[in-house]
């Protein structure tokens, strides 16, 4: 479904990436990791189309991104960053319902009505009570969930999340997740999340990348590379890996130095 070959990204003098060959299937959650200015957002670009490759090649369904036109694009590829949605004195239906440009004419309209879509969309994300409310009204949850309702609405085959649980508490971090995992059993849709969470990562993902200085460090299930030697070796932190209770999933344990 994706495929990247020998992909490279310099800014300047700089290699933002260098060297990616990687490839993503259908239906696949794959979490994307490593320590800051790895490379984990820049890859995220290539994948949307924001930015170009240097060097390389980038294929969605057999057909280089860079040819896609912004509506084909959207279509296909939805992405949420981290900030999710500015607090604006837009509705969070008007939000959600913005969702929908990739289908509309110029003049804003659709074939379509898209107003039943948008009710399941706001029943299922719990958005009801606040359909109405501005964004600037909501917190940072809320918010989140709204831009969540956003990208659902665009009906994308493939979702991009670059770092989406950085400003949530952990009950929110928790929910934005599972909703994430709901839609995608539901519609299929291929998920790939650069998270700084590694606890996170292992619940969710099928798969991670592990990229380190712009290149991949490592591919696999989290179990295969959640080790203790490996999270050492990418992180430069002595962490102690426990096997969650009711998954089996590694999660990861840090402790404090706290002197003398």
């Amino acid at each position: 479904m994706i495929t990247l070959q020998d992909v490279s990204k310099r800014y300047s003098r700089l290699n933002a990436v260098s060297g990616i060959n990687w490839n993503v299937q259908e239906g696949e959650w794959w979490g994307v990791i490593g320590p800051n200015g790895s490379g984990k957002s820049t890859l995220l670009h290539l994948l949307s189309g924001v930015e170009t490759p240097s060097n390389g090649s980038i294929k969605l369904d057999d057909r280089e991104v860079s040819s896609y036109s912004r509506k084909e694009l959207a279509r296909i590829v939805a992405v949420l960053q981290q900030e999710g949605l500015a607090p604006t004195d837009f509705t969070v239906r008007e939000v959600i319902e913005m969702g929908r440009y990739p289908f509309q004419d110029w003049l804003g309209r659709e074939k379509n009505d898209s107003g039943p879509l948008l009710d399941r969309i706001i029943r299922k994300l719990e958005l009801e009570s606040l359909e109405s409310r501005r964004l600037d009204q909501l917190s940072g949850g809320q918010r989140q969930r709204a831009a969540l309702g956003k990208v659902m609405a665009q009906e994308p085959t493939i979702l991009l999340l670059d770092e989406p649980t950085t400003y949530l508490d952990i009950r929110y971090q928790l929910q934005f997740m599972n909703m994430v995992a709901e839609w995608r059993n539901e519609a299929g849709i291929t998920v790939i999340s650069v998270l700084h969470d590694l606890n996170l990562a292992s619940q969710f993902c099928d798969r991670l990348l592990v990229l380190k200085d712009g290149e991949i460090a490592g591919e696999g299930v989290p179990s295969e590379l959640l080790t203790e030697d490996f999270i050492r070796h990418v992180f430069r932190v002595d962490p102690a890996v426990v096997m969650h209770p009711e998954n089996g999933a590694p999660q990861v344990l840090l402790t404090a130095n706290r002197g003398t």
